[in-house]
């Protein structure tokens, strides 16, 4: 009920108002059945502005963070999150990365429309990332088509650090779905998935004009975060 009552009456309005956000290639969208959305990812924004424009309701797997927080503004925090359809996972691997995609594949096969960031976590710096293969795994074990999806100023409306939204126009552009049926049974082979999730990266570059690079981005945050450690004086080892 809070997703459509978000989308409608308490978000939507106001998004529509101060961002004038479009869409293309909204047919490109099934209208049944389970599918993933691949998006790239450049502000959080990006689970609120997409779900706004495509009618079908979207479900996203987002960090367990977002649900353990405690005092009074977690548990309005976790209200939010799970009544817009946003589900928990535990994504610190091992085990924890086998639920998240269990949970993945039964939505899909539940015909749900599930929204994915190959990239594992918002770009640092705009620019398009290496995406990682859980993408892949998900289509080829629900047997489901991947929907490209580039977002475009979303890093605008809500810039990295900034706590409060700023008016700004964002599109959205969706991309003919990809078939991955011709490697049906190949869930598992890291060959086919690697292929597969680059077809994907290839795609999100020429619908979003980003410029790529053949690194994860969780990874280049860390060396940033590294560097920016040395930096300061008495963080040195030794």
């Amino acid at each position: 009920m809070l997703y459509w009552w978000s989308k409608f009456v308490l978000l939507g309005p106001l998004m529509r108002l101060l961002c004038r956000p479009t869409i293309e290639g909204l047919e490109n969208v099934p209208e049944r059945g389970g599918a993933i959305l691949a998006s790239n990812h450049l502000a959080v924004v990006d689970s609120f502005f997409l779900p706004l424009l495509v009618p079908r309701r979207i479900t996203f797997l987002a960090k367990r963070e977002y649900f353990t927080e405690p005092g009074l503004i977690g548990f309005l925090k976790k209200q939010f999150f799970t009544g817009v359809g946003q589900v928990p996972v535990d994504r610190s691997g091992g085990s924890a990365a086998q639920d998240a995609m269990d949970t993945a594949v039964r939505l899909l096969r539940e015909d749900k429309l599930l929204g994915i960031y190959p990239e594992g976590t918002r770009s640092p710096d705009g620019r398009l990332y290496k995406g990682k293969t859980g993408v892949a795994r998900m289509a080829l074990e629900a047997g489901v088509p991947v929907v490209p999806v580039a977002m475009i100023g979303t890093d605008k409306v809500n810039p990295i650090g900034s706590r409060m939204w700023k008016p700004h126009h964002v599109h959205i552009k969706v991309g003919e779905p990809l078939d991955f049926s011709r490697y049906a049974g190949m869930a598992g082979d890291r060959f086919i998935e690697r292929s597969m999730t680059d077809e994907i990266m290839y795609s999100l570059m020429e619908l979003s004009g980003q410029t790529y690079v053949d690194l994860y981005a969780a990874s280049v945050k860390e060396k940033a975060a590294a560097e920016a450690a040395d930096r300061v004086p008495g963080t040195k080892a030794g």
